[in-house]
Order: structure tokens, then C-alpha cells, then sequence
């Protein structure tokens, strides 16, 4: 795994334009399954906190120039990249094949259902900004002892 390093917040256009590429070159469209594989790379190589700037900034970015900023929402953005941080950092493959099967449950993209309310999704705070699970907390937040869950998404 590459050592996290300060991300610019300046570059990081040219650093999601860069795993977009990355991403885009093995995959004929950018489905949800190449949203995991960017964020995975972006959380690889830029640690967790960078990369929720990165990727949501390049998000917010790709929205706008599509005609459709609207389709921003803050809140889905840094869940994903921290869901995805998480269990990068518990498994620590190098590939991201073996990664997305050993975590199948990133690859179902209704997941953030499992701790949110719709309606909390559905707020201009977590449109906006961010808004803390309110159905369940996510699992690094999980305050059972670890093995009390039969699954963990």
C-alpha cells in the first residue's frame, strides 16, 4: 500500500481527472462498481481524509459539467469514501479485484440504506453537508464488541 501522502487541495482536479483515467481504462462505463474502484485507489494512495476532498470535489465537478449539480450530494459522497476507507485499511489487498470480493457488500450501492433513513439521506443537510448515520452506526463507530454481529457490511 502507498504511504498517505498531503494532497493539495489546489490539485485535486488533476488528481481525480488521474484515477478517473485509471479507472476508465479497463471499464466501458462508470457504473458503481468503478466508483468503488476509484475511491479505493483515492483511499489507497492519499489516505482517508484526502481522498473524501478528492473524490467528492471531483464528484461535485463532474455534476456541474454535466448540467446536473443536483446530483451532488455531500453527505453519500464522504460515507462511500469512508466505508470504502475502512475496509481498505482492515484488509489491505493490493488488488482490487480480491478487495471487491472479499467486500461484497461495497458493491451493492443501496448499502448506505442499512444505516440511514431515507429521509435523513433525503435532507438538504446531508445534501449539502454531513449528516451521521441514524439507523445504524457505521462499523468503526460500532459500539458492540467486536464478534457480537454475525455480518459486517
Amino acid at each position: 500500500m502507498t504511504v498517505p501522502g498531503p494532497v493539495p487541495h489546489a490539485g485535486s482536479g488533476a488528481l481525480f481527472d488521474a484515477l478517473m483515467a485509471e479507472v476508465m481504462a479497463g471499464a466501458s462505463r462508470f457504473g458503481h462498481r468503478e466508483h468503488v474502484y476509484l475511491t479505493w485507489l483515492a483511499v489507497r494512495r492519499y489516505g482517508v481524509a484526502a481522498a473524501i476532498g478528492v473524490v467528492s470535489d471531483g464528484i461535485q465537478r463532474t455534476a456541474r459539467y454535466a448540467g446536473a449539480p443536483q446530483k451532488y450530494h455531500a453527505t453519500v459522497s464522504r460515507a462511500w469514501v469512508e466505508l470504502v476507507g475502512y475496509h481498505a485499511g482492515e484488509s489491505g489487498e493490493d488488488d482490487f479485484a480480491a478487495f471487491a470480493d472479499h467486500h461484497r457488500a461495497l458493491l451493492d450501492k443501496r448499502l448506505l440504506t442499512r444505516f440511514y433513513r431515507p429521509a435523513t439521506l433525503a435532507s438538504a443537510q446531508a445534501k449539502t453537508g454531513w449528516a451521521e448515520p441514524d439507523l445504524a452506526p457505521f462499523p468503526w463507530r460500532d459500539p458492540e464488541p467486536k464478534g457480537s454481529r454475525h455480518s459486517s457490511p
